[in-house]
This record gives C-alpha cells, structure tokens and sequence, in this order.
C-alpha cells in the first residue's frame, strides 16, 4: 500500500481549513428560528428561484445539514480531493452568485463588497480552493501530468 504523496499532503490544509469552517457553519444553523432560514431562503431564491416554494423551517434544516455534509467531505480523507473540491465549488459559486445577486452586498462597481457584502464575498477563496482540487493532477513518475 502506498502512502500519501505530495499532491495528496498539499490538499490537507486546504481540505482542513474549508470543511472546518462549513462544518460549523452547518452546525450553527441547526436550530434557526423560522425568521432567519426565511431571510437564508429569500437571498437563495435569487440564485435558486425554485428554493421559495419550500417552507422556511425546512430549508433552514435542509441548508445546515448540506453544511454539516459538505464540511464533513472535505474533512473525510478517504474521499477524493476532486470530489470534494466539485462540490465546494457548486457551494461557494453558489454564494458568490448569491453575493452579486443580493441587493446592498456590492459597491456601486458591482463587484467590491460593501461592509453588509463582506461575509459573502470572503467565498471567493472557497472558490479558489474548489478550482484547485479540481484541476490538481496526479504526476507520473517523470514528472509530466497524467
């Protein structure tokens, strides 16, 4: 059996640190009151128009469980990074179309965030990460990309 190699050592932080953070991200919208997953909702609902047919309560539940599912991903080793770093990137892109779609969360360019936009926009570096566990490629022995 093979131990990690280099490629695979260079995910850890990256892994760590993202599914940490979402893990407890999840873990602290379990309990939202039906006002807070209702606002949650109507800012998802412009990225996602059919997320307004689904009752507050359950889309609070239903957002903090994904969290919780996703953060757990990343801190899952035996899962691959590529898999993990998908579905990263359908979250965090997820956020920053939610982030430029969410009136009051930009600067009048449309792309700084204002200080209200400035915990959505902090997605971006997810995004980073998602692209590069995407793309990271396995090496052949030579060093050429598989």
């Amino acid at each position: 059996m093979k131990g990690p190699n280099m490629r695979t050592m260079s995910h850890i932080p990256l892994r760590v640190t993202t599914g940490a953070f979402i893990l407890n991200a999840g873990y602290g919208k379990r309990n939202l009151d039906k006002d807070s997953a209702a606002g949650l909702q109507a800012m998802a609902a412009r990225v996602i128009p059919p997320v307004s047919r689904i009752k507050p309560e359950t889309f609070g539940k239903l957002l903090s469980y994904s969290e919780m599912t996703l953060g757990a991903a990343l801190l899952a080793p035996f899962l691959p990074s590529r898999l993990v770093g998908v579905g990263l990137g359908i979250f965090s892109g997820s956020m920053l179309a939610m982030y430029r779609k969410t009136p009051g969360m930009t600067e009048a360019d449309g792309v700084r965030p204002t200080q209200k936009g400035t915990p959505l926009a902090k997605d971006v570096w997810m995004f980073g990460i998602a692209v590069a566990l995407v793309l990271d490629r396995k090496r052949r022995p030579g060093g050429a990309p598989k």
